[in-house]
């Protein structure tokens, strides 16, 4: 390695260097969807941020394990499920497939591991006997709840103190809490409702529980690295880090927390609460074919700073990945390794937008040197672009275009210089250059 991985983590407020536990086998967990309804484009950002890092990460050790959890019991869903009539586990399935399938399209590939929810209830059980056994956690009407004031450090992640934690909301008021901070590990299921039958009578788990109990049984008690959106730092991943650290005698959940920005929409988070969201299965129709550039535009800002979602941003993507293909075109990238300067970038906390000015700097060198046109495809791989066999005929506007500029070589040949000028004048007003040369005529988005 040229360099080494260096990570911010959220639990130590600082960059640090990555010293997995086995450097053998590396273990990385991310929180992933509640499948009731089709992701917006803000909940892509981590599923690409993360696949970038997996992908530096399978390039610098030897052995990668990435798990992504799947959210398939949730009040949300059983809310889709009575509104709509439609049963919870066709819901769950179809957008479990539909998430998979969009996510796919902005290349990102699928975690080793996806564990569902309704798999683990068992262990979800067993983790709650302990911690009610070892004092950390009580029952009341039916519900099992977490003590917070029973573990010394909780808030270390978030960096809150327990009462401006009350007083900033997110927390529930309710007669069972004997802390207004304390959180539900397990609640009781009316008849109507999806449950299971356990100690403390008919139920479902708390969202918080499932994670701490999947890395449990797939990892152990500590992995690596633990990820997830900003949003999710408190209190979902403040209470994994309770459930876990108390469970386990104090050992740590994971060792680095990593934790992407918000999407933003003219500076306000994208969120379905606030209305001002698209979904990734609606950018995906707009823009056919097109994944990369909504993954490049995703990928335009530091992962942890906020990214300022615009369909422009998603054009002038576009339009930086036409150059790189055409740069690239029929070139072999077989062996060659990815250019320094763009693992420097990724090992520096993940910093894709040097990462992508380091690839515009290669770009300009392959222009005339066919290594260099390698080392730009090499470099792009790892980043998870140029990776698409046709995108030049993958939607039918580009299909237009190569029929406008047939159009016009054909007016050339005919003397139609007319003609030929009135296409050029077409396509510009589209936003297309074009570009004559020996070999004929290619183009380019403005």
């Amino acid at each position: 390695m040229t360099s080494t991985l260096r990570i911010y983590n959220t639990l130590s407020k600082q960059k640090e260097d990555f010293v997995p536990l086995n450097p053998d086998h590396v273990t990385i967990y991310v929180c992933g969807p509640t499948v009731y309804n089709y992701a917006h484009v803000g909940n892509a950002r981590p599923v690409v941020v993360f696949d970038l890092l997996v992908r530096l990460l399978r390039h610098d050790y030897a052995s990668v394990t990435y798990a992504r959890n799947i959210t398939d019991i949730d009040d949300k869903i059983i809310e889709a499920s009575q509104d709509t009539g439609v049963p919870i586990s066709e819901i769950t399935e179809k957008f479990t497939r539909i998430y998979e399938t969009d996510m796919a399209e902005l290349n990102a590939r699928l975690p080793d591991i996806r564990p569902h929810a309704t798999d683990y209830i068992a262990q979800m059980i067993s983790m709650t006997t302990s911690l009610v056994n070892k004092g950390h956690a009580y029952e009341k009407d039916g519900h099992v709840l977490f003590s917070v004031p029973s573990m010394e450090n909780y808030g270390e992640l978030s960096g809150r103190k327990l009462d401006d934690m009350i007083a900033g909301a997110r927390v529930e008021v309710a007669d069972y809490k004997k802390n207004a901070a304390d959180f539900i590990l397990w609640k009781p299921s009316t008849g109507d409702q999806p449950g299971w039958d356990s100690p403390w009578g008919r139920g479902r788990p708390g969202w918080h529980l499932e994670c701490s109990c999947m890395i449990e049984d797939n990892f152990g008690k500590t992995i690596d690295i633990h990820g997830g959106g900003l949003d999710l730092i408190f209190p979902h991943h403040e209470n994994e880090i309770a459930q876990s650290r108390c469970v386990h005698d104090g050992a740590p959940l994971a060792n680095y927390w990593m934790h992407n920005g918000y999407l933003t929409v003219e500076g306000e988070k994208m969120s379905k609460s606030l209305g001002n969201f698209v979904t990734v299965h609606e950018l995906l129709e707009e823009f056919k074919g097109k994944g990369e550039a909504i993954r490049l535009c995703l990928l335009s800002a530091h992962y942890r700073q906020p990214v300022d979602f615009s369909r422009d941003g998603i054009l002038q993507a576009q339009k930086q990945l036409d150059r790189w293909y055409r740069l690239t075109e029929g070139v072999d990238a077989e062996g060659v390794k990815a250019h320094d300067s763009i693992l420097e970038a990724l090992r520096d906390d993940l910093n894709s937008p040097q990462a992508v000015a380091a690839l515009n700097s290669i770009a300009k060198q392959a222009a005339h040197d066919l290594l260099a046109k390698k080392q730009l495809k090499a470099s792009a791989n790892l980043f998870g672009l140029l990776e698409a066999d046709d995108w030049f005929a993958t939607t039918d506007h580009d299909g237009d275009i190569e029929k406008l500029i047939s159009e016009r070589a054909e007016a050339k040949k005919n003397k139609n210089f007319t003609r030929a000028d009135e296409i050029r004048n077409i396509l510009s007003a589209q936003g297309i250059a074009l570009l004559d040369g020996p070999d004929g005529t290619t183009w380019e988005r403005k």
